[in-house]
């Protein structure tokens, strides 16, 4: 009874969730001036979109005081935003009018009017807008672009298995070092836990199961029957990567020890299928996809060529175990990858196809920056190094970087400057005090992709007043970069780490099977969980430091691609899964501004009040109040489900809407273009309007006018469905699986942050 009840009050939470999320998209917008005039604003149109400035039009319409019928007209804005990238939205701060055209109405006094009222109260009238409804419409040169040059795009050494493997990474030659606390030696340089035990014997801990070795490298079996003091650690190691809202994150399935364990201590992949391989047909192609696999594994039959997928990079060979995998550019790939129709099993690959409206949005996503504003009297730093600071140059530039320090620290013409957790610092000594910076150093745009402080160039200060200074980072500071037509995962780059009585990793772009979704970003592919790794879920000894994949306080989210896992969701963080039910605790959230002090930062923590709840995975709401689709993520055990040509990608088992709710489509049916005229779409086709009416478009007459009023509807319902997709997944808490997800997405290219060992993992 107990139970039947906390799934009716989760089921209750899901509904009002939807109902608030959809209640915050609505458009048009209404709003009243001062006379009493009531004006309605209808979807903003966007223009570009820049660091924390949002430029779009919208059409709107008045009815003035005492009038009965509307007249209608264009409004230009420059306003400035937050942007809160876990939640996928922006909240406009202020609004500039730039332009107002309302032909019908010529009194000045008016217009003042009306430009004042849409300027003081469009933001908070506007509330939480869906990020992907805003890429989906945006049109905007690819800044980025131009910074993402000489990233490395050749091959790590691929392996390729026919049985249930899992790759483990050694940066290097294994470094041994004493855990007091253990009272053994570990491997120190590697994100899993590697044991050198009392007895001489090597133990690997993964999955809830141990492994043993005569060496650090391998191989390695399975073993039941530990020593006793490896129980101790187990118990240690499984304390500290539980959520502490969820007593029972250390259930796992009985049967999933890994046969075949791969030790490299380079930079390499594991691609993999569940016996030999079992190749499908793609719909409308000459694709085949090798459907026993959670790899993105192709079979071209016009040229008999296999193609992969690995962190965003395409590479070509004539064999799967072939060591000779060719880098192929993603423009370069054979033109059926694009025609992979979406909601297919591997419409996830079309981010990374050059043209498709998936790899459209991913570009426009890595420029959309996470904002915050910084508090110039409060916000502090405080790296720590490993001995005396120590620099070393950047080629290029007049910059150097401290290696001795899990922080990114930047000496520049007698100045100091620290990025932590996406903060600009400045000092003029490299142990403070620090002051929160008003601008980077000159040389940060021309940092190369070869050094480990790349990312920096991706975080940026927008604007400053006494009290306050205006930043963000883009997804470049995380890993994700634009190249060329698509975004790549890593700079490519092997980085040097530091040794010494510490050890700082350098994060790698290889090695886990890193694959794009539209919605978390990165994401570990299968056959890693929280389990295999002993960074960034609580535990740490006084000579190790996180850095593999990120800023010390960053948590990609998880993402699994099936074989009894969680198969299409991604959380967050600290966030676990297990058995049936998923806990979440939102408070863990990859926005590595929130939990710092002295930043101010648009984080969704309005969901659930900040507390933990449990969903099952199993549960449906109603669409009747939130207008989505009555299909739950993960209901269908993986199934996918189709989607229209007006949607995005499929990837992640994302659900649709058949058609945009009526009422709401009614509404929210009027645009304008650039020159500021305005349309609305009615049963009979477009209209435009003039002279106080509405005039039917001659589609014959004005071919491109039409073809563009098509575009826009197709990108309003495409973002609309997007953000509908996300805000229900998100509500949900997804499900499916019986067993804690094994991937989690994001990266760095720099262990940036600091501020003591506090922050280090």
């Amino acid at each position: 009874m107990k139970a039947l009840i906390t799934k009716q009050l989760a089921l209750i939470l899901s509904i009002f969730l939807f109902s608030f999320v959809r209640a915050q998209e609505d458009w048009p917008k209404t709003i009243t001036s001062s006379d009493g005039s009531v004006i309605k604003v209808y979807q903003p149109e966007p223009e570009s979109f820049s660091g924390n400035v949002y430029k779009f039009r919208s059409a709107f319409s008045v009815i003035e005081n005492g009038a009965t019928d509307p007249i209608f007209g264009t409004f230009w804005t420059t306003s400035r935003v937050q942007t809160d990238r876990d939640n996928r939205e922006v909240v406009m701060e202020s609004a500039k009018v730039t332009d107002l055209k309302l032909p019908a109405e010529s009194d000045q006094t008016k217009l003042d009017l009306f430009r004042s009222t849409l300027e003081t109260q469009l933001p908070s009238a506007a509330g939480h807008m869906p990020l992907d409804e805003l890429l989906s419409s945006l049109d905007q040169n690819l800044e980025e672009a131009k910074l993402s040059n000489g990233i490395s795009n050749n091959p790590p050494k691929v392996y390729y298995t026919t049985q249930p493997s899992i790759l483990v990474l050694i940066d290097g030659n294994p470094k041994l070092q004493r855990n007091t606390d253990w009272g053994v030696d570990v491997v120190v340089n590697s994100p899993y836990t590697i044991i050198h035990n009392t007895d001489n014997q090597y133990y690997l801990y993964g999955g809830h199961h141990w492994y043993t070795a005569v060496s650090a490298t391998g191989p390695y079996s399975y073993i039941a029957n530990v020593p006793e003091n490896l129980n101790n650690i187990e118990t240690a190691l499984n304390s500290n990567n539980n959520n502490s809202a969820n007593p029972n994150t250390s259930s796992q399935p009985a049967n999933n020890q890994v046969s075949n364990i791969i030790v490299s201590t380079v930079p390499a992949e594991l691609i993999q299928s569940n016996g030999e391989p079992n190749f499908t047909p793609i719909d409308g192609t000459a694709l085949l996809y090798m459907k026993n696999s959670d790899n993105d594994i192709f079979m071209d039959v016009n040229d008999q060529q296999y193609y992969v997928l690995i962190s965003g990079r395409w590479y070509t060979s004539k064999g799967l175990n072939s060591n000779q995998w060719t880098y192929i550019p993603a423009d370069k790939i054979p033109a059926d990858f694009a025609k992979i129709p979406e909601g297919s099993p591997k419409d996830n690959v079309l981010a990374s196809v050059a043209g498709t409206p998936a790899a459209h949005e991913a570009l426009m996503d890595a420029q959309i920056p996470q904002t915050a504003k910084i508090d110039r009297h409060t916000a502090t730093t405080n790296p720590t190094y490993n001995g005396s600071p120590e620099f070393r140059s950047i080629s290029g530039t007049h910059l150097e970087y401290a290696v001795n320090t899990s922080s990114t620290v930047l000496r520049y013409k007698g100045q100091y400057y620290a990025v932590d957790s996406g903060v600009w610092f400045v000092s003029t000594s490299p142990t403070g005090p620090w002051a929160v910076a008003t601008e980077r150093p000159d040389d940060v745009d021309m940092i190369p992709p070869s050094s480990p402080a790349y990312n920096t160039k991706y975080v940026y200060v927008y604007d400053y007043d006494p009290d306050y200074v205006y930043m963000g980072y883009t997804p470049g500071y995380l890993g994700s970069y634009v190249y060329g037509p698509t975004v790549v995962y890593g700079t490519g780059f092997y980085y040097n780490p530091w040794y010494g009585p510490y050890y700082y990793p350098q994060p790698w772009s290889w090695g886990f099977n890193i694959g794009y979704n539209p919605w978390y970003g990165w994401s570990f592919g299968f056959g890693y969980s929280w389990g295999w790794f002993n960074i960034g879920f609580g535990y740490s000894w006084n000579y190790w430091h996180g850095g593999w994949w990120g800023p010390p306080i960053y948590h990609p989210a998880y993402c699994g691609w099936g074989h009894g896992y969680y198969p299409h969701g991604g959380y967050y963080g600290n966030n676990v899964v297990i058995n049936k039910n998923y806990y979440i605790n939102v408070n863990n959230t990859n926005n590595i501004y929130r939990n710092r002090g002295g930043v101010t930062t648009q984080n969704n923590a309005r969901f659930v009040n900040n507390n933990v709840h449990q969903f099952n995975r199993n549960q449906t709401a109603s669409s009747s109040s939130s207008n989505r689709p009555t299909q739950m993520p993960g209901s269908n055990n993986g199934n996918r489900q189709p989607f229209s040509n007006t949607t995005s990608q499929g990837n992640m088992n994302r659900t649709q809407t058949t058609q945009s709710n009526p009422q709401n489509r009614s509404m929210n049916n009027v645009f304008s273009d650039r020159q500021g005229n305005v349309y609305q779409r009615s049963n009979d086709g477009w209209q435009q309007r003039s002279n106080r009416q509405w005039a039917p478009v001659n589609s014959q007459q004005k071919p491109e006018v039409v073809q563009n009023l098509n575009r826009q509807q197709v990108q309003r319902d495409r973002g609309q469905v997007n953000a509908q997709n996300f805000a229900r997944a998100r509500s949900s808490f997804g499900g499916g699986g019986n067993s804690a997800p094994h991937s989690f997405g994001g990266g760095s290219n720099r262990s940036s942050g600091g501020g003591g060992h506090s922050n280090r993992r």
